[in-house]
């Protein structure tokens, strides 16, 4: 994760979409990634399949228009 920058946005994009407030999760994004914790790999595991859907083979994602 720390050698793919966009890959780690992602999952943190993720993490603090699932987990917004301490209710959710004691724990920050850069605290759950230290300790790896169930969170933190569930937030990395749909990073993982979002970036397989997103890039299809050969094609390249288009940016968001503001």
């Amino acid at each position: 994760m720390q050698h793919d920058p966009r890959l780690r946005a992602a999952a943190r994009a993720i993490y603090d979409a699932c987990y917004p407030t301490e209710e959710w999760s004691e724990l920050s994004f850069a605290e759950a990634e230290k300790y790896a914790t169930v969170q933190y790999r569930q937030a990395v595991d749909g990073a993982l399949a979002a970036r397989a859907i997103l890039a299809a083979a050969g094609e390249q994602l288009a940016l968001p228009v503001a």
